[in-house]
């Protein structure tokens, strides 16, 4: 299958599965109003939602291995329809807990499915930039749930945004059900030797701080609409529209890392991590500037630019990710970075709500820059250990190539 149609089904692919997952966290201003909840309960939906991501996206890699990415990614997408159908049925917040852990556990087929397709059908010289779109669509898809969201519950009802997104999410499952010509499977289905590779000490260094990165991500996303309504003023439909513009200038700094990544000199691993260094040190910075800014137009400015950094740093992650393991494993690889990821999330929502509601927005913001400025400290030892170069004593053999080799 030409490569360019296979970018073009992956990227449409997880656009729409990305509008499903992220509306919640777009809807949580309605759902704090809906169930009448406190901050620190908002964050519990986004824990939920995390929770189900987590449990589920090792087993749905093995289940990817094993069937396929033509048949769980088009199942994938099938569920998550469903999932962002049930979150506007909930009734209690019970329910709604359960059905963004349903969302949630669906959104496990993201990752492997479209590396795998990426990486089975896209020539190699060009796979870093292909992920590098794909990933795009993640930010996209969370900047069109925040659009769709908040003007469509402007003109009619919250639950309406569901509905839309659910309603592409089928259509797209269908087309990429129809259109995508699948790689081949060797039929196993196995978990990743996260024993070889925890041995391996800049990838679990790498994967420490992704926990931290992970839990400001996520965060960040779950609440910059609630905060920019209770305490800059925005209205709810242009809060949602920064957080569109957030997403956007993620986007920006995945493609401008990507790119600087492959362009500037030097030894790929250094490189690489003084990229995601920077990304990290300059999330801590403007979540500082976020906590103390006055205003409406410095508030936003300091958003936008605040997704450049803390957005914009996946894409740098698996390519810093890919100078430490070989490549036959970096499936393995990239579910454990995922996991470390998504585990951050599973904390940090509940307690920035809850400082915001005891103490103050301040407190919750300082929290997310100290989490990021810690993240610095493991990427310096990304950067500075060594990595195994023997497979007889059980560690990984570091790639010294780079992300696009």
């Amino acid at each position: 299958m030409n490569h360019r149609r296979t970018i073009s089904l992956v990227f449409l692919w997880q656009l729409a599965a990305s509008i499903c997952y992220y509306a919640v966290f777009a809807a949580t201003p309605f759902l704090r109003d809906e169930f009448g909840l406190s901050g620190t309960a908002v964050g519990l939906v986004v824990t939920g939602l995390t929770l189900g991501y987590a449990v589920f996206l090792l087993p749905l890699g093995a289940v990817t291995d094993r069937y396929g990415e033509h048949k769980t990614l088009t199942a994938g997408l099938l569920g998550l329809a469903g999932g962002a159908l049930l979150v506007p049925l909930a009734g209690t917040y019970v329910a709604l807990l359960g059905s963004v852990f349903v969302l949630g556990a669906l959104y496990g087929t993201a990752i492997p499915g479209t590396n795998k397709a990426i990486f089975g059908n896209v020539p190699v010289g060009r796979q870093n930039l292909a992920t590098g779109i794909k990933q795009v669509g993640v930010t996209a898809g969370s900047g069109v749930s925040a659009v769709l969201l908040t003007n469509v519950a402007a003109v009619f009802a919250w639950e309406a945004g569901f509905y839309i997104a659910a309603g592409l999410g089928v259509a797209v499952a269908l087309l990429f059900a129809l259109s995508y010509t699948p790689t081949t499977t060797d039929g196993t289905m196995e978990f990743p030797d996260f024993g070889t590779l925890f041995r391996n000490r800049p990838y679990r260094s790498l994967c420490l701080a992704g926990w931290f990165l992970g839990a400001a991500l996520f965060t960040t996303v779950g609440y910059t609409i609630i905060y920019l309504e209770e305490s800059v003023g925005l209205s709810v439909a242009l809060s949602g529209l920064v957080l569109a513009g957030l997403q956007v200038s993620g986007s920006a700094g995945r493609i401008i890392t990507g790119w600087l990544s492959d362009a500037l000199p030097g030894e790929p691993r250094r490189r690489i991590g003084v990229i995601l260094l920077v990304q990290a040190l300059g999330s801590a910075v403007l979540f500082v500037a976020v906590a103390f800014v006055d205003g409406r137009v410095p508030a936003i400015a300091a958003f936008i630019a605040l997704g450049f950094f803390v957005l914009g740093f996946t894409g740098v992650y698996y390519s810093c990710m890919a100078t430490l393991v070989p490549n036959e494993k970096m499936g393995g690889a990239t579910a454990g970075g995922q996991l470390a990821l998504t585990s951050g999330a599973l904390l940090a929502p509940p307690a920035f709500g809850y400082l915001a509601e005891w103490i103050g927005y301040r407190a919750s913001w300082l929290l997310l820059a100290g989490m990021t400025a810690i993240s610095a400290v493991f990427v310096v030892r990304v950067v500075r250990t060594p990595a195994p170069t023997t497979a007889g004593s059980g560690d990984t053999t570091a790639c010294s190539c780079s992300s696009d080799d």
